[in-house]
């Protein structure tokens, strides 16, 4: 674990065969590597279903308690050559630690990030795998699913920029924001997922270019619905909420 993420008491590593595993005691005291495999779930009956985007992320149900559990798959021109494989440098900057770790802050800082859970990267000579558990986000739907179905409230386009701004003003620079990583919850919370290579930097003209990443997704999603799903007042509405700072405090490793 990098020593510039202060973690707390209730973080444990675990070495694997091949690997380890990060995981909250908080959260699961009883978690085995048998977590990471969507095969142990599906033998328990406890396996909900399979959410398909890049990769699939599987949805588990037990004890009460819901999770979601995905392995790193690559995107792009690079995953013809290996699907799932990375380059290794150091447990810090695998895939599954750097992104459980900032979400770990994150959630602590109080912003509306899924409750990282554990995870896991096992490696084998000069690459790696890994895998990332998180609970799930109950009642809520990604934006572009509820744009699929009707029109969304221009409060809620409020909300969404308003979301942007608390994690902006906290130095949160999402590698990947669009409409499916925006998620919407009851009445006009708001929620962002999917961190991965995330990074926490000055606000800076990132900060635009996010917002442009996900004006183009939100008009590749609403291509071919009905033009009243995706408008400019819509948009405007957005960034209305946008410009009011957040007041929030600037985030850095320690």
């Amino acid at each position: 674990m990098s020593a510039g993420w202060p973690l707390g008491s209730e973080v444990r590593r675990r070495v694997l065969t091949g690997g380890a595993m990060l995981y909250d005691t908080s959260r699961v005291s009883n978690l085995t590597p048998a977590w990471f495999e969507p095969e142990h779930w599906l033998s328990r009956g406890e396996l909900e279903g399979v959410a398909h985007g890049r990769g699939a992320a599987h949805l588990i149900h037990t004890g009460g308690r819901r999770f979601v559990l995905r392995h790193y798959r690559r995107g792009g021109l690079i995953a013809h050559l290996s699907t799932d494989r990375y380059l290794w440098r150091d447990e810090a900057r695998t895939r599954p630690y750097a992104e459980w770790q900032l979400m770990y802050h994150l959630a602590h800082a109080g912003l509306p990030v899924p409750v990282p859970v554990a995870a896991r990267y096992r490696r084998a000579g000069l690459t790696y795998s890994g895998d990332l558990i998180t609970e799930r986000l109950i009642d809520s739907e990604p934006l572009s699913a509820r744009l699929a179905q009707a029109v969304v409230p221009i409060l809620n386009w409020i909300a969404i920029g308003r979301c942007i701004r608390r994690f902006h003003d906290c130095g949160v620079c999402h590698a990947d924001l669009n409409a499916h990583n925006v998620l919407l919850g009851e009445g006009e919370a708001v929620y962002l997922i999917d961190f991965d290579r995330g990074r926490l930097r000055k606000p800076g003209l990132w900060c635009d270019a996010n917002l442009v990443r996900l004006r183009r997704s939100l008009e590749k999603v609403t291509y071919g619905l009905p033009a009243e799903r995706f408008t400019e007042a819509d948009w405007h509405g957005l960034l209305d909420g946008y410009r009011v700072s957040s007041g929030g405090s600037l985030l850095v490793a320690r």
